[in-house]
């Protein structure tokens, strides 16, 4: 992926476009790191080159009535440079206008709130009531940070460390593009709350304009994860009730991706990937807060492009350095999704072994009933590790899975190689060996993330 470093001149040019034509809640997004920019008249698309695409954030910084020619014309220069062209996060006023210009995907949901309306919806809401009540009962209070408090030291250093310590946390590695977390650029249009309990920081939301909305858009909602429960909500509550007092009428907690009425390959990816990143979970969260409205939010490309295609050219500005570099490094995180479905899967597993006859597979009674009480045990710890992680049982349960992983190959390769008779046998003992492997990898991963989360302070 090439990375665009932009000049002062550039980025002040930008600004002063989303001042007047900020119209999309990725718009202020496109003034932080690794966006190049394309000008048409007073127009702006900011995008990454993937290598193979130009992928823009969001439509393009123009009046309505510029709309589709500047799209037009970013994805003719994209053909002239020998790359595809795509918008990522577009909304339904840029596919009606560029029409017979782009096709579009829909992928997913954006929630809406009217800041003005909040208030009435916490009265009428005795759950969102109940979790603030819990958050403030927890002691934890909520306030707006001034501008010069995030140039501060104390401030620039807590951040970033309750930032490590909620990444810690996810499965995923961090992705670029629309997702980077970047606060400290362009503080005298940002701002910032966050909750603190007593003296330290538990949480923050970024908060970005949408001018030609008069709106925001909470950019980044990051909660330390021994903070209270309810605390992103006060954070969220606080938010709400400061923009109503602008009389904004718009709010934007940002995409929901895969959320809403997707194409059936979309919704087959949601459920499928839930071991990595749940999709649902996110769109049940945004969708407890009670939005006014949902927005359908698409993936619009250049017109005789495929969709697919298209939609991988998008996903590869989100994985810096390529797929096959960016799945490594999330396996090698230790996700809890893919950890409890190799838990689940240990159980018919060793119910299996017990069943099993001794010849073929095991040749003796003992290594048999051996294993059996190994993978009991090891599914019983499993199963405490995903309920109360702890990162000395993590290193424990990694030591015994790759000595799992290594007893199972030596097996394999002197007894159960030599005694196949068939496929079934063969696909049998290559299970038999991946399945520890991939565990201990896993483990690893788990044990390193929660060994990071204790030593942050």
């Amino acid at each position: 992926m090439q990375r665009a470093v932009p000049g002062d001149d550039e980025r002040r040019r930008v600004l002063e476009l989303i001042g007047r034509y900020g119209w999309n809640a990725t718009a202020f997004q496109t003034l932080e790191t690794g966006y190049a920019y394309f000008f048409a008249d007073e127009a702006c698309v900011a995008y990454v080159d993937t290598g193979r695409a130009w992928v823009a954030a969001g439509a393009p910084i123009a009046s309505e009535a510029a709309l589709a020619r500047t799209a037009e014309a970013f994805a003719a220069a994209a053909r002239g440079a020998g790359r595809r062209a795509c918008f990522f996060a577009t909304e339904e006023r840029f596919r009606r206008l560029t029409d017979g210009i782009t096709s579009s995907l829909l992928i997913g949901e954006q929630p809406i709130w009217d800041p003005r309306e909040w208030a009435r919806t916490v009265a009428r809401h005795r759950s969102l009531r109940e979790q603030l009540r819990r958050a403030r009962a927890k002691g934890v209070r909520v306030r707006r940070l001034e501008p010069a408090e995030l140039g501060e030291p104390a401030v620039r250093a807590a951040i970033p460390r309750l930032v490590d310590r909620w990444l810690a946390t996810r499965g995923l590695p961090p992705m670029e593009f629309l997702v980077r977390i970047e606060l400290f650029e362009f503080l005298e249009h940002r701002s910032c709350f966050v909750a603190e309990l007593g003296e330290r920081i538990v949480a923050f939301a970024g908060v970005v304009p949408v001018p030609a909305r008069k709106g925001w858009f909470v950019e980044d909602l990051v909660r330390d994860p021994e903070a209270p429960n309810g605390t992103s909500e006060l954070l969220v509550d606080a938010v709400m009730r400061w923009a109503a007092e602008r009389d904004s009428g718009y709010l934007t907690l940002g995409l929901a991706p895969l959320a809403g009425n997707v194409p059936a390959p979309l919704r087959f990816a949601r459920r499928s990937t839930r071991m990595l990143y749940d999709f649902g979970g996110l769109a049940r969260y945004k969708a407890k807060l009670r939005p006014s409205s949902w927005s359908p939010i698409y993936l619009s490309y250049a017109r005789g492009q495929n969709a697919v295609v298209s939609l991988v050219d998008a996903l590869a500005a989100f994985a810096p350095g390529g797929f096959v570099r960016f799945g490594w490094r999330a396996l090698v995180r230790g996700p809890s999704g893919l950890l409890r479905v190799l838990t689940v899967l240990l159980v018919p597993w060793t119910l299996a072994l017990a069943a099993a006859p001794v010849d073929p597979w095991f040749g003796f009674a003992g290594v048999k009933w051996a294993w059996v009480v190994f993978d009991a045990l090891l599914a019983t710890a499993l199963f405490r590790l995903l309920k109360r992680p702890t990162w000395e049982l993590a290193l424990v349960l990694s030591l015994a899975v790759t000595a799992d992983a290594a007893l199972t190959a030596v097996q394999a390769l002197h007894w159960n190689l030599p005694q196949a008779r068939g496929a079934f046998e063969l696909a049998v003992t290559v299970v038999a060996c991946a399945a520890p492997a991939l565990a201990a990898i896993v483990l690893w991963g788990t044990t390193a993330r929660l060994r990071k989360l204790r030593m942050l302070p």
